[in-house]
């Protein structure tokens, strides 16, 4: 079933990022018409950038969704209701390479002006990519970083996109 998003003002919209991000999780997805995948993530943040409001979010170079975020000039946010945590906890372990896991976690996909997002999310954030910043061992100031979080050599890449659209169902 089609959910009906409505834009809502970003000046408006009220959550805690420490709770959604760290905590809930949220999806990321980018693609076109002819191919989409998403992927589970719990780190991220948002704020202002160059004076917009903008969403960061790191994908490990190893992860499918990074080949469609290079590829595409937008990508999507989405944040789920806590009944769907299983759902974004098998998103977040299966890879779209090899299986369409997106059907199989019985999501379906929709998009606006051309950007995919999952229909299952109560709040979606469309973005338009302005950055993509490799982060390598010599920008880390915290030499646990490296030993800690990249002891196997996947590292991040950090996308700031400008949220040019907040809907809310």
């Amino acid at each position: 079933m089609k959910h009906a998003f409505q834009p809502v003002d970003i000046d408006f919209a009220e959550f805690n990022p420490f709770l959604k991000i760290g905590k809930d999780w949220f999806l990321i997805t980018a693609g076109d018409e002819e191919k989409v995948n998403t992927m589970t993530a719990g780190w991220g943040s948002a704020g202002v950038m160059w004076g917009k409001n903008c969403a960061f979010i790191v994908v490990r170079e190893s992860r499918y969704t990074k080949e469609f975020l290079d590829k595409c000039d937008t990508f999507s946010i989405g944040f789920f209701e806590k009944n769907q945590h299983s759902a974004l906890k098998y998103l977040g372990q299966v890879s779209g390479r090899d299986e369409d896991k997106i059907a199989n976690a019985r999501m379906s996909v929709e998009f606006y002006n051309g950007t995919p997002y999952i229909d299952e999310s109560y709040i979606v954030c469309i973005c338009k990519k302005l950055s993509a910043t490799k982060l390598t061992p010599d920008q880390f100031i915290d030499g646990d970083i490296e030993k800690n979080w990249y002891a196997n050599g996947d590292f991040h890449t950090m996308y700031i996109g400008e949220i040019t659209c907040l809907m809310a169902r």
